[in-house]
């Protein structure tokens, strides 16, 4: 059982010698007895062998100061000093970032607690997910009156039964608004560049045009939904899962969210955000690409067995090409820009700087959003060009 102490003293001028002297009874649980006359060198470190089992002690010191510790988990070697007993090599000592992160856990859990009694709560009234984040320190209690709040309404209630809405909601409280913006900025831009590039068949062609539009919005609610920050509410993976699914457990679900008190993320785990988030984006566009193109494709083949006179004005789209671009171009240009929206621009600099100015800030976020629609449309027209799945006199939004 670890035994830690540490004493903190002045050495006097004199130069006073060191030792240490083990209680009779040779008993692990009682301390020996310390007396101190420093010699010319502060450093050093000195070895107790007990009947248990080896006592280390590890000292350093400046000229006034010399600090003491006394561990039964093992030591430093250090240098040596002046007794001429040097050890070699490391052997354990403490580990400064896990008593940190120890250190916040139940600073987490007492806030956590102190939320539920100020709420009237019981930790047995809360659903097991938060719970357990609760008794384990992952949350502070800042995240359980968010969630509170988010309860009182009844829509958001019934929402956040669903683990991964629950998750987004309580790291941003926008996070619906976000939603709605994406979507209506989306349909609004998808339907203009539909009638820019269909102008007087619009009309006829509405078919056609709703499932572009209808694409347009999944793909738009995914690129919000999978890379927005999170609070991770996810239960422990299995013992025996394999290494890669507890590398990107690990990953936070944005590269560049706050961690919360308690937990950090290395650079290599925000890396892997950004590779576990693309494939998802991959799959996502190349799904509703496909099935948008196949949709539109079957329509246009039905409106020219109908109506013969459109036969050579409506061409179909090739469908493999498109939907597997379409799927890279979201898994790399759509990713990047909308971890850094959501992770940079929204929750490092707008949130921190407009958080009680909820209106407003929603509105900084549309035009924001609104921006990076554009700019997202653009990229694609040029993508599209450059590879030649559109000939440079098309004009499609992405």
């Amino acid at each position: 059982m670890p035994i830690t102490t540490t004493l903190n003293f002045t050495a006097s001028p004199s130069q006073p010698s060191f030792s240490l002297h083990p209680h009779p009874n040779n008993s692990l649980f009682s301390p020996p007895s310390l007396s101190l006359t420093p010699k010319t060198t502060p450093n050093g470190s000195i070895s107790l062998i007990s009947t248990h089992r080896p006592l280390f002690l590890v000292f350093s010191a400046t000229n006034s100061e010399i600090k003491t510790k006394f561990s039964t988990d093992g030591g430093s070697g250090g240098t040596g000093g002046n007794n001429g007993h040097g050890g070699g090599g490391s052997g354990g000592g403490d580990n400064n970032d896990g008593n940190e992160d120890d250190k916040n856990k139940k600073k987490n859990k007492a806030e956590a607690l102190m939320a539920l009694a100020e709420a009237g709560r019981t930790l047995e009234s809360m659903p097991l997910d938060l719970k357990a984040a609760i008794e384990d320190g992952r949350i502070p209690g800042s995240i359980v009156m968010r969630y509170f709040d988010l309860e009182k309404s009844g829509f958001l209630s019934w929402l956040m039964k669903f683990g991964g809405f629950k998750e987004r909601l309580l790291a941003d409280d926008l996070f619906l608004a976000k939603i709605g913006i994406e979507c209506g900025v989306g349909i609004f831009t998808k339907t203009a560049a539909e009638y820019e590039r269909r102008r007087e068949n619009f009309f006829n062609e509405l078919e056609v045009v709703f499932a572009d539009v209808v694409m347009a919005i999944i793909a738009d609610f995914m690129l919000v939904y999978l890379p927005a920050p999170t609070v991770s509410l996810r239960p422990p993976l299995a013992l025996t899962a394999g290494r890669l699914s507890k590398f990107f457990y690990s990953c936070p679900d944005n590269a560049f969210q706050i961690a919360l008190s308690g937990t950090s993320f290395s650079l290599l785990q925000r890396l892997g955000a950004i590779a576990r988030n693309g494939s998802k984006l991959f799959a996502v566009g190349t799904t509703s690409s496909l099935v948008g193109t196949v949709v539109t494709n079957a329509l246009i083949k039905a409106r020219k067995a109908v109506d013969h006179s459109t036969a050579d004005e409506v061409e179909t789209v090739p469908v493999l090409s498109t939907s597997v671009a379409y799927g890279v171009y979201m898994a790399i240009s759509s990713n990047l820009r909308y971890q850094v929206l959501a992770g940079v621009i929204e929750q490092r600099l707008l949130e921190p700087m407009l958080h009680k100015h909820k209106l407003f800030l929603s509105a900084i976020c549309f035009a924001v959003r609104t921006g990076n629609t554009y700019l997202g449309s653009l990229l694609w027209v040029d993508y599209a060009r450059f590879i030649g799945i559109q000939k440079a006199e098309e004009v499609v939004e992405a």
